[in-house]
């Protein structure tokens, strides 16, 4: 009888250390599988690409950097440096080409001191000019031409990969405004099942609209609910990582801050006597300008007209609500083409879902201090308006002392623009929570800059790229779930082996 036991408890033994060793080496494999699986090796090189945003008020260089074998990955590009130019857009060097180089000079020098040397051969450069030289270009196409040309010889006598410098289309600025803000938000990405390398169809994300506004053209750039858009050259198609995107976008060239300015002091001054008792300015601000400088832009051109006068004094009056009235006037309404339009007979399907405002919309904004959504109401943004703008000019510079006289003059009107051209775009007090004003997303600037480097350089694949495919949170806990089935069994087996009496001491 104590033999049969003896030789059962034998058999039991191992059997259970045969399932018991199984189980150990799964959970041992497991454990390589899940490392192996998730943990990609570190990129050993980079690559740098660098482009030149030439707008109509400023130009700026920003430096991008990114892993040399993830070029088809999605969140690897980051911006490492941005330097601003000293001097005005390159527009208004068209009458003084030879000071295009020394303008050049400073952040190239800089570029080649932030990226190694042994790389500057292959790093592309590219230079895009927006607003400021298509109106350049509508005025003298030639004289357009010896600006870039001048432009492309002296970014060529730099030893990096020259790739050319255009003047962008309205619709390629929105369209790469749009991309950089989605890009950088991650939302071309779709999310992977963790057992199966398949993109999941529910998992793509929604995109963000995209909100620019620069000082001779602003863009507005988003996938509407519906996906039919009235007017054909207002839609794009993209396919980015295996989904299909129909995007609306339009650029209102003339309607950035600083050209509907003038729009809005030329449309003013008929009728007036030389001076321009001005709502948009503090009570006490005054400065005197030029009839033709006004009128030297063919933004304003509609409003031209012969004045008794060559020069015009500005006396700021500040009333938020008479300015707005007044800026509104620049806005047509009065026809629509289309079920709906934002001005100027401009097709404009409901603003649908959450949008990104860069550029001057977050500058602007961020200087009144109104970029937190959280608190920020619509209501709120017009109070505050109203008040910043009654403030007296005096009392102003000197709470502002640091800031410079022209930019701190503009700013009542320019977030009373932002205020009513939104109100143009349709967004109302209660789409207001959607707009979120954005300077940067992690390290890198908003803008179309990152999206026209991505596209040039092939790095927007149409296809989803493989991705790391699970979670941070579920790795550990697959680690951690596997190493303790694998500590247990050892134990047990160890138990088992060196002390079966503690086994099988229940055993009659």
């Amino acid at each position: 009888m104590e033999r049969k036991k003896s030789e059962l408890k034998s058999f039991c033994s191992r059997n259970i250390l045969i399932i018991l060793g199984f189980s150990c080496i799964m959970a041992v494999v497991a454990l390589i599988a899940v490392g192996l699986t998730q943990n990609k090796p570190l990129p050993e090189n980079v690559k740098y690409g660098i482009v030149l945003d030439a707008g109509s008020s400023h130009t700026s260089l920003y430096i991008y950097k990114w892993p040399a074998e993830k070029e088809n990955d999605t969140g690897v590009v980051n911006q490492i440096e941005e330097c601003k130019l000293k001097g005005p857009g390159i527009s208004r060097y068209a009458h003084k080409l030879n000071e295009i180089d020394i303008y050049l000079t400073e952040c190239m020098v800089r570029a080649s001191q932030v990226i190694p040397k042994s790389q500057h051969e292959e790093t592309p450069v590219y230079l895009g000019a927006t607003a400021g030289m298509r109106l350049l270009r509508i005025e003298d196409a030639q004289l357009a031409d010896k600006v870039l040309a001048a432009v492309t010889k002296s970014l060529s006598s730099y030893h990096f990969d020259f790739q050319g410098a255009r003047i962008i289309t309205g619709q390629e600025e929105g369209a790469y405004g749009w991309i950089t803000i989605n890009y950088l938000l991650g939302k071309f990405t779709q999310k992977l099942s963790w057992l199966y390398l398949r993109p999941n169809e529910n998992g793509a994300q929604e995109t963000f609209g995209a909100l620019d506004l620069g000082g001779a053209s602003t863009q507005i750039t988003f996938v509407p609910q519906n996906k039919n858009i009235e007017s054909p050259s207002n839609a794009l198609h993209f396919r980015l990582y295996g989904r299909d995107y129909s995007v609306y976008t339009h650029s209102f060239l003339c309607y950035g801050k600083d050209q509907a300015l003038r729009q809005k002091l030329a449309k003013d001054i008929r009728g007036t006597d030389g001076i321009l008792r001005d709502p948009c300015f503090h009570p006490g601000y005054e400065t005197v300008m030029n009839v033709s400088d006004l009128y030297s832009s063919p933004c304003t051109r509609r409003f031209a007209m012969i004045h008794p006068f060559s020069q015009f004094q500005i006396q700021g009056t500040g009333n938020y609500q008479q300015c707005q009235q007044s800026i509104l006037e620049l806005f047509n309404t009065s026809y629509c083409p289309y079920s709906q339009c934002s001005f100027n007979g401009i097709f404009l399907p409901p603003p649908h879902g959450d949008f990104g405002a860069f550029s001057a919309y977050y500058y602007v904004m961020d200087f009144l201090n109104l970029t937190l959504e959280e608190t920020t109401s619509q209501e709120k943004v017009i109070d505050t308006m109203g008040k910043f703008c009654s403030q007296p000019w005096e009392e102003l510079k000197t709470y502002f002392g640091d800031v410079k006289e022209k930019y701190l003059s503009e700013y009542c009107f320019s977030g009373t623009y932002i205020l009513s051209l939104l109100s143009s775009y349709h967004f109302t007090a209660d789409s207001w929570k959607n707009i979120h004003f954005m300077g940067k997303i992690q390290s890198s600037n908003v803008g179309w800059t990152l999206g026209y480097m991505l596209n040039l350089t092939n790095m927007i694949p149409a296809e989803q790229p493989y991705s790391t495919p699970l979670s941070h949170t579920t790795y550990i806990f697959l680690m951690i779930l596997f190493s303790l089935i694998l500590v247990a069994v050892v134990i047990i087996g160890l138990l088992i082996f060196y002390k079966p009496s503690y086994f099988w001491k229940d055993m009659v």
